[in-house]
């Protein structure tokens, strides 16, 4: 039998040892493979982005907050329980025989339970019963009482003022509407972004690819002056030449390699990706032409944009401010009053506390009812103007909003017209570049024959191909800059003018 060497067992071992930490890492750092177009990563950066997941928790937090508000109108109730308060200690009487201590040692216990109904014009009905104990030992006595209550609170403000309950819940309810306009904006907004992200890492590939082809070129043309040196055609600065620019060839793919890399890391992080997941670019370079109607676009924007809705809702808000504040120097009021039944048990310990709750019971039943009704006034009459102030202050910054919504209708009307006009004279220069690329590539593979034939030298090889070069990238920064102004145009307006159709927003 053949035996092992040291050396084979030391590569064997160093094998086993890369196979395992291999299985590790892939554990540890589990990669997933996307195949991303523009509408997938689009779709991912909405489900996993730090800012729409930040944004979507806003969302959710003004969504209970009107819910609670919403709540506020309904019938709440409450239990409150005492079981039990001991008490043993020292307590002081003072009256004018003098002072006295005496022990105390007492134990109470109640339960109440409250039912309460707000009513729209900020008021309340409620209706309170329960019971309340006390077992005095130092007298060695028993109390409980039975209580019954029903009775109503109306503030007269409420009528002509200030409602709180509904202003409050109007509050919730546009607070509400303003996070979700929000996040609304923020979708289109990251739809922008992921947009020019995407197409800067298309630039970037298609950047590589240009440089790749250049290099190709670049050998080609540096095999065919070897081949004219060596047969005696050409100079040997030429030939030297041609080395020097194939090497700064080598050199721009290098970059445009590493260029590439580092914008799929960025892209990575923009969608919420992890670094060590694998990326599959699906790139298409076509393009259609959009003809867009300027009065089209001002009408979705202007109806649409959040920016104006959010103004519109500051506004309100201030409106609701100015009312609170304006308030508190009227005259203010509130009607209340009750009726309930009352049973009180007072006798010698020791007694069962069933025995105390029927003989309460049957106080309470034969004691006529307690009643009240009362109506309060509170009249402002002298504060030094400190109120009034208060509420021109308000009312300064209600018409600084309101100029603000005047002033942000303006920069949407600006920004859609300078979009619409971008956009055409972006479509005319793409349209451009594009039959001056097929220019370039025709020229380039002339010059490439002559090249070939001898007929011209290597410094107009080079000066055709560097035009070809500037033809692809000029023709790929037009074909980016005119995708990149539909979607902003489709960001400022809400309507995508590409597939001619509006966007639709989930109901609130």
């Amino acid at each position: 039998m053949n035996s092992i060497s040291p050396c084979q067992t030391n590569r064997i071992l160093t094998s086993c040892m890369i196979i395992i930490l291999l299985k590790a890492s892939s554990l540890v750092f589990p990669q997933e493979i996307y195949l991303l177009d523009l509408e997938r990563s689009i779709a991912i950066a909405k489900e996993k982005s730090h800012k729409m997941l930040i944004l979507n928790q806003d969302l959710i937090r003004a969504k209970h907050l009107l819910k609670s508000a919403t709540s506020s109108f309904k019938t709440h109730i409450n239990l409150d329980l005492m079981v039990p308060n001991y008490t043993e200690t020292i307590r002081q009487w003072e009256d004018s025989s003098g002072i006295t201590f005496f022990p105390v040692k007492q134990l109470r216990y109640y339960g109440y339970l409250t039912i309460t109904q707000p009513l729209p014009t900020d008021g309340q009905l409620y209706l309170s019963s329960g019971l309340d104990n006390f077992n005095d030992y130092s007298k060695n006595e028993k109390l409980l009482k039975l209580n019954t209550q029903l009775g109503f609170i109306q503030p007269i403000e409420a009528f002509y003022s200030y409602n709180q309950i509904k202003s409050e819940f109007k509050k919730a309810k546009l607070n509400y509407e303003l996070s979700f306009k929000s996040l609304k904006r923020a979708e289109l907004e990251l739809l922008y972004e992921i947009s020019f992200a995407f197409y800067e890492m298309v630039a970037t590939k298609e950047r590589k690819d240009i440089a790749w082809q250049a290099l190709e070129i670049q050998q080609e043309a540096y095999g065919i002056a070897q081949d004219k040196f060596e047969a005696g055609l050409i100079r040997e600065v030429e030939s030297l030449q041609m080395e020097v620019d194939l090497g700064q060839a080598k050199n721009d793919y290098d970059i445009a390699e590493v260029d590439y890399k580092l914008q799929i890391n960025y892209f990575k992080q923009q969608l919420g990706l992890s670094l060590q997941d694998s990326i599959n670019l699906i790139s298409d370079l076509s393009y259609n032409i959009v003809e867009v109607d300027e009065k089209k676009a001002l009408e979705y924007g202007l109806n649409n944009r959040m920016e104006l809705r959010e103004k519109e809702i500051e506004i309100e808000l201030s409106k609701l401010e100015i009312r609170r504040k304006n308030a508190n120097r009227l005259i203010k009021g509130s009607i209340s009053g009750y009726y309930d039944f009352i049973g009180i048990d007072k006798k010698s310990m020791p007694i069962s506390f069933g025995e105390a709750v029927g003989n309460s019971w049957d106080v309470m039943r034969d004691r006529p009812g307690n009643f009240g009704i009362a109506f309060r006034l509170t009249v402002p009459i002298f504060d030094w103007g400190e109120n009034k102030a208060i509420v021109r202050a308000a009312e300064a910054e209600l018409k600084k909003n309101q100029y603000s919504l005047d002033e942000e209708k303006i920069n949407v009307e600006r920004e859609i017209i300078n979009t619409v006009k971008r956009l055409k004279s972006s479509l005319r220069r793409l349209q451009l570049l594009e039959k001056n690329t097929v220019v370039a590539e025709k020229n380039f593979n002339i010059s490439r024959q002559r090249f070939s034939n001898g007929d011209i030298d290597s410094q107009a090889l080079a000066l055709d191909r560097i035009r070809l070069n500037v033809a692809y990238i000029s023709h790929l920064e037009s074909f980016i800059s005119y995708k990149l102004l539909l979607a902003d145009l489709m960001r400022q307006t809400y309507y995508d003018f590409e597939n001619d159709r509006p966007i639709l927003q989930q109901e609130m």
